[in-house]
């Protein structure tokens, strides 16, 4: 049996509008070729031979939902690295997170779409150079299992830490066999949880953030769903909390309730009190 099962523009389009249905990833006709590459291994590994016998599987099914979970593994690419875009961390650490602080008030910090870790536990670093890692409550999120899975263990190497500034290699980072495990106390400040963007009623749960980054996570969004994300977001901001999306994302060509901002060259979208 080959690897890449037989995808049909039919099944394309059912199947492809059931995942953005559930996740919000978005396919098109272009990435066709691609969705069977990464369909096909679950789906040859639950028994079917054919795609559109696993869509009945995913609609239908009793075990829909685990299933699903297991399939988002294989779709969302996890291409991340330590101190990647972090300028934008240093920005939110000093301009919303240190004046909360020294207000006398613990702020929150969610990081949305975290895939393995290394964006929270970057910030986790900037924030404890600064003193203010346990002043400060960090919640991070992933759609993946897998991803979190990886991030609780905090084991990385190779790609991960091609951005790594000097100083960080034995102060939060400790080599280990061919890798690197972060510090326990960065680790232990880091509230890992399985959260679908989509769920608006899993993501009030976690209450109110006065920052909240979600970067190089809406590019895999259409447009609906984009807005959709942000307006949810955007009412887990408390007055003056700060949204921060990827350098390569904007949100200007969309009505939202927030004001893009620029500080020391970074981009955020803030909510600003009525």
């Amino acid at each position: 049996m080959n690897a890449t099962l037989p995808l049909s523009p039919q099944v394309f389009a059912i199947l492809s509008g059931l995942i953005e249905e559930r996740t919000g990833i978005r396919y098109s006709e272009a990435d066709r070729e691609l969705l069977a590459e990464r369909v096909s291994p679950r789906a040859i590994e639950r028994g079917f031979d054919s795609l559109l016998d696993y869509y009945y599987c995913l609609r239908y099914d009793a075990d829909a939902g685990a299933e699903l979970a297991l399939l988002v593994d294989s779709l969302v690419v996890n291409e991340t690295y330590f101190f990647r875009e972090a300028d934008a961390l240093r920005v939110v650490r000093d301009l919303v997170l240190a004046p909360q602080i020294e207000a006398g008030r613990r702020p929150r910090l969610w990081s949305a779409a975290c895939s393995t870790g290394e964006e929270p536990l970057t910030q986790a670093m900037l924030l404890d150079a600064e003193g203010l890692l346990t002043r400060t409550e960090l919640v991070a999120s992933d759609i993946s299992a897998r991803a979190l899975e990886r991030a609780r263990r905090g084991f990385y190497r190779g790609r991960a830490l091609r951005a790594l500034p000097d100083g960080v290699i034995g102060r939060w980072l400790f080599p280990e066999d061919d890798g690197v495990r972060a510090a326990s106390r960065l680790l232990q400040a880091v509230d890992y949880r399985r959260v679908n963007l989509l769920d608006c009623a899993a993501v009030e749960a976690l209450g109110t953030f006065d920052v909240i980054l979600c970067r190089n996570a809406l590019i895999y969004f259409g447009d609906e769903r984009i807005k959709r994300v942000v307006a949810t977001l955007s009412a887990r901001l408390a007055p003056n909390g700060c949204l921060v999306i990827g350098v390569a994302e904007s949100l200007l060509r969309f009505d939202t309730a927030l004001a893009c901002q620029e500080h020391r060259g970074v981009f955020v979208y803030r909510k600003t009190e009525p």
